[in-house]
């Protein structure tokens, strides 16, 4: 889920020489599309929306890197996250697309159904090793089109000290952070946070609940979408979540839980740092509870994928030896550690958990977490936004949690 960073969860500890060393090297492809005889490319645009400072510095250590190791030029180009899904179909139709992209993964289906992007393993890039729910976000139609180096995802984000005065255990149950969420609740102050903004922010921050209970996106009114947000609607009436979540991003939640205004909030991996930066703030992270003890939590998949767009061939083929060099593992960890993220493939993964226990939550949930585009494909923007419009219209007590679904399976046409 591309977020504006305000820090990142650790400091890289390698430098672009170290990254250049760790590189290993790109497997052989095939011969460019349009000839064998083409001229090798020794330059390739790019294109990405990393544009805060350090999400933007750390992206572009791993592009240097590459570029010496593969000793193709990358000429960057960077815009700001709601500038990217546009951006990117207006240059697919006028066949002006980079050499290679990164795009949030929702968008690949969109992007790949207009056609403009090329197979991965015409690169002979393989998904050996990957989960396989990373897999299906990058794949279209049965082909790869895209890969991401690293994922990212939600977890809940507690104050110990305010858990241990209260005597209440990190809750693992709906039941529990219910209870939690009330008992916490008191002198100005909300036992939880969320956001629930009407946007795919928004609808990002309540999947969890809404898979975990057994939902589908291709129905929307099912009993299991109607008790999930029938809970969620429940902790905002009930006072132990702000009536503001409607108005919070993520940014403004992690505010809420930093300046001690919510004792729990459901955020992202991106906000360890910030909360290490706060030397009197006592923290501990667990996956987001389920509702029945024993369940496993199903986060929504967050990241970037690298793509690789029609171009032209010798272009394509440097393209591909680029993104093979950001996919391998050493790459892959950096990238990670540098961006508050999961590295993306599983042993490569379980080793950076136990080396980042903060991380640990986060690595926990890769395994069960799903593709926002594997059911529906490129028509899962609008279902997302029909799903937010129904939070949006429970929480603030405009339509009852039923009505705002039904109106919501309508309004999405799945």
């Amino acid at each position: 889920m591309p977020v504006v960073r305000r820090a990142l969860v650790l400091t890289a500890s390698a430098t672009s020489a170290a990254l250049l060393a760790a590189c290993s090297p790109s497997p052989t492809a095939p011969a460019a599309p349009g000839g064998s005889d083409a001229p090798a490319a020794t330059s390739i645009t790019e294109l990405d929306y990393y544009a805060d400072e350090q999400g933007s510095a750390a992206w572009q250590k791993i592009l240097d890197a590459c570029a010496t190791q593969t000793g193709i030029k990358i000429e960057r180009q960077k815009v700001p996250t709601n500038q990217m899904l546009p951006k990117v179909l207006q240059s697919a139709s006028s066949k002006t697309l980079p050499n290679l992209l990164f795009t949030d993964n929702p968008t690949l289906q969109q992007v790949a159904a207009t056609g403009a992007l090329t197979p991965l393993t015409d690169y002979g890039i393989s998904t050996d090793g990957y989960y396989p729910s990373i897999v299906k976000a990058g794949s279209y139609q049965d082909k790869l089109y895209g890969v991401a180096p690293g994922v990212n995802g939600l977890a809940l984000i507690y104050n110990k000290d305010l858990l241990q005065a209260a005597g209440i255990e990190p809750p693992k149950t709906w039941d529990e952070l219910k209870a939690a969420a009330a008992k916490l609740t008191k002198d100005g102050k909300y036992g939880l946070a969320f956001s629930a903004i009407p946007s795919e922010e928004g609808t990002w921050q309540f999947l969890p609940f809404f898979w975990s209970n057994g939902a589908e996106l291709s129905q929307l009114d099912s009993p299991q979408s109607t008790k999930a947000l029938q809970y969620v609607t429940d902790l905002v009436n009930s006072g132990s979540a702000s009536k503001s979540v409607v108005t919070w991003n993520q940014n403004d939640v992690a505010d809420q839980f930093v300046g001690g205004n919510a004792a729990m909030m459901i955020n992202g991996s991106w906000n360890i740092a910030r909360l290490d930066e706060q030397k009197s703030l006592h923290y501990g992270v667990v996956p987001i509870p389920v509702p029945q003890a024993g369940g496993k939590p199903v986060v929504a998949l967050g990241g970037e994928v690298g793509t690789v767009p029609v171009t032209d061939g010798p272009g394509q083929q440097a393209a591909g030896k680029v993104l093979s060099c950001i996919l391998s593992e050493p790459t892959m960890v950096e990238w990670s550690k540098a961006h508050a993220y999961i590295p993306s493939k599983t042993a490569v993964a379980e080793k950076f958990g136990k080396d980042q226990p903060a991380m640990q939550a986060f690595v926990d949930e890769v395994g069960t977490a799903r593709s926002r585009t594997a059911e529906l494909g490129e028509k899962y923007p609008k279902v997302s936004q029909a799903l937010a419009d129904a939070l949006q219209a429970a929480l603030t007590g405009k339509t009852p949690v039923d009505q705002a679904l039904k109106a919501a399976q309508q309004a999405s046409g799945s």
